[in-house]
């Protein structure tokens, strides 16, 4: 048990050590950390100390020249003396200050004190930053807008060369756009004086001036001739093309009072007036846009006067058009209204094709009143040719529509007048079909007729009987009618059919039976079968007396039917 208890007390002891090595590595390590942390940011305290604001200031004090600049120079010196004297110490305090925490193994504070540094760090370099640049803006001021003069320069003398060689494209504009580069030379003059004087804090507002005063003499050389081009030259002469063209279509009677003409000539001439006094005075904000708006404007007109030629021609030539087929429409109209009742009294004609008679003589009256009021607007020349053009045109396709719909209508009345008298032709037919059914069952002297055919020819007489009813009626049901020839005709058809089937049969019957008698005494057989078919013929069974006499001979001669339909065809 003794040993046992020494081995339990010798692992407690051993973890414990084990653990406090484990802790002082680990704050080692920490300290460690906070001292390369301290070191980094001494290291950036020391970069700012080293800044080049010292060799700037002397720079300064070399050129001053003003009280302006003198006034800004002890500000700098005041500022970086603060940030020397004032803001490095403290930080250089507080660095001492974190590394004796860190030897007393304050890692806590020491840790919470170097954040704190780093922002402190951070501000004093800001400031450095911001006061270096702003004593530069001074030292290197000469340079950098010597270097932006320069091209300045540069660009007004292209200038000049372009104005001097295009001189006669600027006509009176030129001696105004001569000024404005006269003070541009005045401000390159004041540029030099105060480069000279050392008076910076005015060199900035002079560049930009000299700057913004050549970009805009820039734009006016460029866009002047053009503007000139068009108040001078283009416009005017459109606007004399666009008058001319005006009063002579006015002279042949167009209707142009929809397009105000003379009202927006004056305003444009207005307008290009007051451009021309801004040009004068080089300011050409809008100038080119107002003056292409304008050139727009005219050719529109000139494009509209044409869109109106072109409207009359074709409105002359679809009116004409129009009129003689709206005019023969109108007489065939008429003409068939008038003889409606006559036609009413002769066909039973539907519902529907009254209503669509009646349907398109309303909408044939509209497309009279529409094409009445657009001659009306015509001739008071209340509207343009291109609405009367497309009135028109919208007006023959509406025209054309009555006019398919009249014509179905007289092809269906056409079409009745046609199947009455197909009716009639077809009663002949039907008539005489009958006739030669009764001519045909008369030519041969049959024993018995059979019951079929007198029912048949009973169906096919009332058929007949009441095609005549329907063609006496008035008015004809042309539906009726034609069921009624249709029904009469397939009665007809079937009953010839069954004439020719039975006269046909019965005398192939009676052919066979009387070739076949010269076999009765040769075999018990065919005499039996011939009296059994000639028994069956009498009593108008043709068809099997028919099969009974081929039966009987095919004993002897097996091709009896063919031969004996052989001889009766040749018959």
């Amino acid at each position: 048990m003794k040993l046992e208890y020494f081995y339990i007390l010798s692992g407690i002891a051993v973890f414990v050590i084990l653990l406090l090595v484990f802790f002082l590595v680990f704050k080692k390590r920490k300290k460690y950390g906070l001292q390369k942390e301290l070191q980094e940011l001494e290291r950036q305290r020391n970069l700012i100390v080293s800044t080049p604001i010292p060799s700037e200031l002397a720079k300064i004090e070399v050129i001053i020249k003003n009280e302006k600049l003198e006034e800004k120079y002890n500000e700098w010196c005041e500022r970086y003396k603060n940030i020397k004297e004032v803001r490095f110490s403290e930080i250089t305090d507080v660095i001492l200050d974190i590394d004796g925490l860190i030897e007393q193994n304050d890692l806590k504070e020491a840790k919470s004190r170097i954040q704190d540094l780093e922002m402190e760090i951070f501000k004093l370099r800001t400031t450095t930053d911001n006061l270096l640049d702003e004593i530069r803006e001074i030292t290197m001021s000469e340079e950098r807008n010597r270097a932006i003069i320069t091209k300045l320069k540069s660009r007004y003398r292209e200038l000049q060369r372009t104005l001097e060689n295009n001189k006669n494209a600027y006509g009176d504009i030129y001696k105004y756009i001569e000024l404005q580069l006269e003070n541009i030379e005045k401000r390159f003059t004041d540029f030099e004086t105060v480069m000279e004087d050392n008076n910076y804090s005015e060199i900035v507002s002079i560049v930009k001036v000299i700057d913004e005063m050549i970009a805009h003499i820039s734009t006016v050389i460029e866009e002047v001739p053009d503007l000139i081009l068009l108040t001078n030259k283009i416009i005017p002469e459109r606007i004399k093309e666009v008058n001319d063209t005006y009063t002579t279509m006015l002279g042949k009677s167009y209707p142009l009072d929809y397009l105000n003409v003379p009202y927006n000539i004056s305003q444009i001439e207005h307008k290009t007036k007051e451009i021309v006094d801004k040009i004068k005075i080089l300011n050409l904000e809008e100038c080119m846009f107002s003056l292409k708006t304008f050139l727009d404007y005219l050719d529109n007109l000139l494009n509209d006067f044409d869109v109106e030629k072109r409207s009359r021609k074709i409105f002359d030539e679809v009116a004409k058009s129009f009129r003689e087929k709206l005019n023969k429409i109108n007489k065939i109209v008429s003409d068939i209204y008038e003889q409606l009742d006559d036609i009413k009294s002769m066909y039973n004609l539907t519902s529907d094709d009254l209503e669509e008679f009646s349907l398109i003589n309303k909408n044939l009256l509209e497309i009279n009143n529409t094409y009445n009021n657009i001659i009306g607007d015509l001739k008071n020349k209340r509207e343009p040719y291109s609405v009367l053009r497309e009135e028109i045109e919208k007006l023959t396709i509406s025209l054309q529509d009555v006019e398919e719909r009249f014509d179905a209508c007289l092809r269906s009345l056409g079409s009745m007048k046609e199947d009455e008298q197909r009716a009639r032709e077809q009663l002949d037919e039907i008539t005489e079909l009958l006739k030669k059914c009764k001519a045909n069952i008369r030519s041969y002297n049959l024993p018995i007729i059979s019951n079929n055919y007198f029912v048949e020819l009973s169906e096919a007489n009332e058929a007949i009987y009441e095609i005549i009813k329907e063609l006496e009626k008035t008015p004809i049901t042309i539906k009726t009618l034609n069921i009624r020839v249709d029904t009469a005709r397939d009665l007809s058809l079937k009953l010839a059919s069954t004439t020719n089937e039975m006269v046909k049969t019965a005398k192939l019957s009676e052919m066979i039976i009387t070739y076949g008698n010269r076999y009765k005494p040769l075999d018990k057989d065919i005499e039996k079968g011939l009296d059994a078919a000639t028994q069956l013929f009498f009593k108008g069974n043709y068809k099997k007396s028919l099969e009974t006499s081929i039966a009987s001979i095919n004993i002897i001669e097996p091709d009896i039917y063919k031969k004996m339909l052989n001889m009766y065809k040749k018959n």
